[in-house]
């Protein structure tokens, strides 16, 4: 009886969780096509808008600035266009996720205030709602680096393992900011001018390896979690060097990141049997 009762409970949660994945990928995929739901293009744009900004950049800081012909120096070993994107790439993503999932719990208020749903999911919605862009920005990126001579390799499956880095990372961030922006709105706000800001902090449109700061500015830049992201996308791409070469820097990362993700549930938990009052 003890043995058919634990089978039973054993057959109830494979059950639950996988009617919870199910659930998180229609929800993911209603959220990514509501965003252009009513334009001509639909979904479209989402793919749209990152290639153009990637031009933008490239022609601002190649042709217009002549950033190009940084090639062979300052560590820029590749075509700087391919530089720029193995920046843009990952950071679209998390930017995109973080924005957009800070707000998930006041999109989703219709369901914070059904008693049965799990509303813990609502944050991994958006987070996998932005990596439908991600995957076809990464392919994206792989073509272009193919169209100039840089084949992908056992180096660049390493994408995978930063990309899923980022979102661990950036659930962490929306589990400690998305509770707190029911009750305070203007973070929304906040994390907007947090993103800007922290775009020209990342290294990806300039290279650390030309800047020329004390050492003590240069420890503090590469606190910031989004610079291992994103040298690792080049290390993937153009470097060729593993993760493993660098145990200092991914100790540091994943000690940072799985705190923000054990802080942003606790938050999340403490919070949560308020959503529904001020929803």
């Amino acid at each position: 009886m003890m043995r058919e009762n634990i089978k039973e409970n054993i057959t109830e949660k494979k059950e639950e969780r996988r009617k919870t994945r199910k659930l998180l990928g229609k929800l993911a995929k209603d959220d990514f096509k509501r965003k252009f739901a009513g334009s001509y293009l639909g979904v479209i744009w989402a793919f749209i808008q990152p290639v153009i900004t990637v031009m933008v950049y490239w022609f601002v800081f190649e042709k217009a600035l002549g950033h190009g012909s940084q090639i062979g120096k300052d560590g820029i070993t590749a075509p700087f266009v391919l530089w720029l994107i193995a920046g843009l790439v990952p950071w679209f993503f998390f930017s995109e996720a973080w924005n957009s999932g800070t707000n998930t719990l006041i999109d989703y208020d219709y369901l914070v205030k059904k008693v049965v749903f799990r509303i813990d999911i609502l944050p991994l919605v958006k987070v996998l709602s932005a990596s439908f862009v991600h995957l076809f920005f990464v392919c994206f990126a792989i073509f272009l680096y193919a169209c100039y001579g840089y084949f992908p390799d056992l180096y660049a499956l390493q994408v995978v393992y930063y990309t899923f880095c980022m979102a661990v990372l950036v659930c962490g961030l929306i589990y400690i900011t998305s509770p707190i922006v029911v009750f305070f709105r203007d973070l929304s706000q906040i994390v907007g001018i947090f993103l800007q800001i922290g775009i020209w902090m990342t290294p990806i449109m300039w290279n650390y390896e030309s800047i020329h700061f004390s050492p003590v500015i240069m420890r503090l830049l590469k606190l910031n979690p989004m610079f291992y992201i994103v040298q690792g996308y080049r290390d993937a791409l153009i470097n060729k060097v593993g993760f493993w070469e660098y145990p200092e820097m991914t100790c540091y990362f994943w000690v940072f990141a799985l705190a923000m993700l054990l802080i942003g549930k606790w938050i999340f938990g403490k919070l949560k049997p308020h959503f529904a009052d001020v929803l």
